[in-house]
């Protein structure tokens, strides 16, 4: 059975735990919606935790179906959940790898399970730091990317008797639950499918309300109020204008905001009220998030939209010194970026990443006037086999560059 995304399913205890060996107690809520979650979500992973899957009846079911074949598991062996520790024991049983375990960094590592790397996080107990969630969301994506680029046996079981036979479910089995599991209309796992089928269909105003349904089931959860403000103004209902304003109002939810992610929407959704009103205010406004974004996080994203509205304001701006300092600034820009994308290590990171950083390549060489290049990187851009909304984002920038380069 194909699937749009891989499943990552998450071991762990739910709510506030007293941890027998420190006599603390700890928010797991709290490491699965400021880390684990998001760092899953980024790197195109559907997430599932079972409490997500509870109303659907089938709870168990769906269990031992997704610690056989889920094509990730995450286990969270903080507080030493006895439910948790069960299941990453028969996960182990079942699959040689593709298993990734974190812990808060107090108390010890049961032994039979010491010498697997264990992602460490610092957890005060109740509310986890913006600092340290962000530090341990780029620690979980690299370990992520990792595991799913290069699969090496991390079950202690398959490590030493590597000849045991691992038992399988038949795809057939696996397609009934998981079919099931997807048909439940009312888990966080089938709202993101929708809401994820409905955008890869342009039908970004159904894909907009299940976006808005998530965010008030997990309420505070960054990713599913940026997919809302995303849809939102990429429906264009009642229309573009309203739809933006409409955006905008969604996304403010979130400022001030230090992630690129929320820079980088905040930036589009002003980039395209200067397109629709041709109010340079809200150019400036564009401007200045992407750069936030830029200057922050390094972020090639929000980097190559920062040049990209250089360049437009360029065009704009009448004052001579004015207009030289936008070109070169976005000329710095670009060629920063293109140094970014250029190293080896760039290179390692999943499908998902290597989509935006060919069509920022693309982009990047365009406007710096490196046609072969620009032509290279469309064409590995397209190879990923980019979603039409995404092929359609992409389009719209290049058809700019060209119309800016006529310009000049």
């Amino acid at each position: 059975m194909k699937h749009d995304q891989n499943i990552c399913f998450v071991i762990m205890g739910f709510g506030r735990k007293k941890d027998p060996s420190t006599n603390r107690t700890i928010d797991l809520d709290e490491t699965y919606k400021k880390i684990i979650r998001p760092a899953v979500l980024a790197c195109n992973y559907n997430c599932v935790r079972a409490d997500e899957i509870s109303e659907s009846g089938i709870i168990d079911r769906s269990m031992y179906a997704l610690l056989m074949h889920a094509e990730l598991v995450i286990a969270d062996i903080s507080t030493y959940n006895p439910n948790a520790l069960y299941e990453l024991g028969i996960r182990h049983a079942v699959r040689p790898y593709s298993t990734i375990i974190l812990k808060e960094d107090e108390g010890t590592l049961p032994f039979d399970i010491s010498h697997n790397r264990t992602l460490k996080y610092k957890h005060p107990g109740t509310e986890i730091s913006a600092t340290e969630a962000m530090k341990s969301i780029r620690e979980l994506k690299t370990l992520i990317t990792s595991v799913t680029n290069s699969p090496t046996t991390d079950s202690p079981l398959y490590t030493f008797i590597p000849r045991i036979v691992q038992p399988l479910l038949s795809e057939e089995d696996y397609s009934q639950i998981i079919g099931a599991l997807r048909s439940t209309e009312n888990t966080i796992y089938s709202l993101m499918e929708r809401a994820r089928e409905y955008m890869s269909h342009n039908r970004f105003a159904d894909a907009a309300m299940k976006w808005k349904q998530l965010s008030e089931m997990a309420e505070n959860e960054l990713f599913f109020v940026q997919q809302h403000a995303l849809c939102t103004y990429k429906s264009k209902e009642p229309d573009a204008l309203v739809a933006l304003t409409n955006a905008l109002t969604i996304i403010n939810k979130l400022h001030p905001a230090n992630d690129a992610e929320t820079l980088g929407i905040t930036g589009a959704i002003y980039k395209n009220l200067w397109k629709s009103t041709s109010n340079p205010g809200f150019l400036d406004l564009a401007i200045d998030a992407y750069k936030k974004g830029w200057h922050l996080h390094n972020d090639y994203y929000t980097a190559e939209n920062y040049a990209h509205c250089l360049e437009q304001k360029s065009v704009q701006e009448s004052e001579p010194e004015d207009k030289i300092y936008y070109k070169v600034e976005a000329k710095h820009t670009r060629k920063k970026i293109i140094e970014i994308l250029s190293t080896p290590e760039a290179g390692d990171e999943g499908n998902e990443d290597k989509k935006w950083k060919y069509a920022t390549l693309s982009n990047c060489y365009l406007a710096t006037e490196d046609g072969n290049n620009a032509v290279l990187y469309e064409g590995k851009f397209l190879a990923t086999h980019p979603q039409q909304w995404e092929i359609d984002t992409f389009t719209v920038s290049k058809n700019e560059l060209i119309t800016l380069s006529k310009n000049k």
